[in-house]
Parts: structure tokens; sequence; C-alpha cells
């Protein structure tokens, strides 16, 4: 991947991870250009198959593209940042992640978005004023 796709990819999520918002400032560990559908899969190296993602975000997401729903037990696809809108997923509630979907709540869990030091995190950083709104 070309520094020139890197950079595309970094101002086009507006230096935050697309699937948590946090921000690349924010945050003590460098983001990662992550495959949403990854090279295991198939999936391209294309700037449609890429996504910016903080550290926590990638880890835990691996080459999943898809989780168990904690509330119904049915196979359901993760978040898929280019084609998927944040909003209609995914709302805020103080400093938790809450989901508005099957999508969202998988998505929430694969990640582990809401662990106690992520969710800490973020209510220091909102004390201080910094949101993770669009």
């Amino acid at each position: 991947m070309d520094n020139a796709l890197r950079e595309f990819i970094k101002k086009r999520a507006n230096y935050c991870c697309e699937y948590c918002r946090m921000s690349q400032d924010s945050d003590i560990l460098p983001f990662q250009i992550d495959h949403i559908i990854s090279l295991k899969h198939h999936g391209s190296s294309e700037a449609t198959n890429l996504t910016l993602s903080c550290y926590s975000c990638n880890a835990h997401k691996g080459p999943n593209i898809a989780g168990i729903d904690v509330k119904t037990g049915g196979v359901t696809r993760l978040f898929h940042p280019r084609r998927d809108q944040w909003d209609k997923h995914f709302l805020w509630e103080g400093a938790y992640l809450l989901d508005s979907t099957a999508i969202g709540r998988t998505t929430i869990d694969v990640l582990s978005i809401n662990l106690l030091e992520r969710v800490e995190l973020r209510r220091t950083l909102m004390a201080i004023g910094i949101s993770f709104e669009a």
C-alpha cells in the first residue's frame, strides 16, 4: 500500500477510527489501515475495502467479518464503514457506545468497544471537551 493511499484513507476518516470514532490525536498508539474484508477472506487493498482503525478496534476485529449477535444468537455481519451509515447502527450514551441494530450490537461486542478501560479513556477525553460525534 503506497503512502498516497494511506494518506487518503486517513483524511477520509478525518483521522478518527471509523469504528469507535477515537481520534488519532487522543490515542497513544498509532492507528492502522484495516482491511474491512480481510485479505484471507479475499478482500482487496482498494480504498473501498480499507478503513482507519485504532489499535484496539483493529486488534479485536482481526480478520472477522461477522460475529454472534448476543441478543438473537444469530450470525450477524460487522459494521462496514464503506457501505453502512455509522449513526444508523450506533449512538452515544455518555462514554458508552450503544447499538441501534444487530450489526451495531455485534460490532460493539466483537470489537470490545465498551471495555472498561476504553470507556474510562473516552470519559476522561469527554471531560476535557473531546467529542466522539461525527
